[in-house]
């Protein structure tokens, strides 16, 4: 249990009682604390505590937030930190058993406020592919053709994913120069609810876990390697680790799940491969696939991709259909089959992420976090594109602060 003594703060004492905090509920649930690089020695003394009582937990995060005015952080560290503690209240009460609604925990633990999307949206972007895939007949058919012709070869994986890894990383550091010691190692693993998820293990090193029981597709793999690695997920690790950590901003060195600092995440890494080549990436991603021997239509690719940009919200609603409409697995994975145009397996494992404890509200990262972030990214001219995504890596940024930016405030 974390112990609450109610005295004054300064600083370093708030941020270590929001780092213990934080550690703690890896206690209620394995996997909340998605990284972390401070001291190890206060790692293990949490973890060998008598085991979390989650009202303990939200109590003690209702308290650090009235300490943070008169802890001397700045505006931008006591805003991130207001945040997080904002999730983990909602967090630690919903592992304590209260009711809460499912758009309510989303805006507690991400700030931003979701609905259902507009089906028109959706049948727009199904003329656009209707018009971009070829033949006639039923658009779910030869969409699902399409896919298998840009299914990659299970043993050029390797290489592939090789080749895109060195080909972004060298063009994410001659922008944002990281340290000479980093390195991201990449595993092949199976029973896993996502596609891709990077393991930060500090000093500069992550481990990336591509799921093997999915294919892997040629128009997807480029996103999954500068989303999860260069200049995504590690390179933002890294970045934030040696400038911001480095520089005694200690609260960046737990990275916990459920909180904006996700939101902020992913959608940085959704938008990472234009940041990082532009709306070029086909041309180029078709480039490195003709060197392995493989042909790849880029531009199609783009077009293709562009199309089914207008489906982005289907699988928030999935989730809105789910746990706050009251509707069945079979109906939600109908309705994912519907507008995605995906198959009963492809909707059954979208459902399992959707349906884990842990995950279920996690959708609206990539969702409302792409949507935030992209509207952020637009004020710059294109060719400062990459500038501005540096602030996503260098800042300890949040959704308010971004719509603060964006309103002018």
């Amino acid at each position: 249990m974390v112990s609450v003594a109610f005295t004054p703060m300064n600083t370093a004492a708030l941020v270590e009682q929001y780092l213990r905090l934080g550690l703690a509920f890896d206690g209620l649930e394995p996997g909340f604390v998605d990284a972390f690089t401070g001291d190890p020695s206060l790692r293990r003394e949490v973890e060998n505590a008598p085991a979390p009582d989650p009202r303990a937990l939200a109590r003690q995060a209702a308290w650090l937030r009235t300490e943070l005015p008169g802890a001397g952080l700045d505006k931008t560290r006591t805003g991130f930190i207001d945040s997080a503690l904002t999730a983990l209240e909602c967090s630690a009460r919903k592992f304590a058993g209260d009711d809460i609604g499912f758009v309510d925990e989303v805006r507690n633990y991400f700030d931003v406020d979701i609905e259902m999307g507009d089906p028109e949206l959706y049948r727009q972007a199904h003329a656009d592919l209707d018009a971009l895939l070829p033949g006639t007949g039923d658009l779910a058919v030869r969409y699902a053709a399409h896919r298998r012709s840009e299914e990659i070869p299970r043993e050029m994986i390797a290489d592939a994913v090789s080749a895109f890894s060195g080909a972004l990383r060298e063009k994410v550091r001659d922008t944002y120069p990281l340290p000479d010691a980093e390195v991201v190692e990449f595993e092949v693993v199976s029973d896993k609810p996502w596609s891709g998820f990077n393991y930060y293990l500090g000093d500069y090193r992550s481990r990336v876990a591509i799921n093997g029981d999915l294919t892997q597709y040629m128009s997807s793999l480029p996103h999954l390697i500068a989303h999860e690695a260069y200049p995504g997920h590690h390179t933002e690790h890294c970045r934030k680790e040696q400038f911001l950590v480095g520089a005694g901003q200690h609260e960046q060195s737990i990275f916990l799940v459920n909180t904006p600092q996700c939101l902020m995440a992913e959608g940085l890494a959704d938008h990472a491969l234009v940041a990082a080549i532009g709306p070029g990436w086909g041309r180029w991603a078709q480039e490195i696939y003709a060197d392995l021997g493989l042909r790849f239509d880029g531009q199609r690719a783009e077009a293709i991709g562009a199309a089914t940009g207008g489906l982005l919200g289907v699988r928030q609603d999935a989730a809105l259909l789910l746990h706050d409409r009251g509707g069945d697995p079979d109906s939600v994975a109908a309705y994912l089959r519907t507008w995605l145009l995906a198959t009963d397996e492809r909707a059954r494992q979208m459902l399992r992420f959707l349906s884990s404890p842990l995950w279920r509200a996690y959708i609206s990262t990539y969702v409302e976090g792409y949507r935030l972030l992209g509207s952020w990214l637009d004020v710059a001219p294109a060719a400062d594109r990459l500038g501005r995504f540096g602030r996503l890596l260098d800042e300890p940024l949040t959704p308010a602060a971004l719509r603060a930016e964006l309103a002018g405030d």
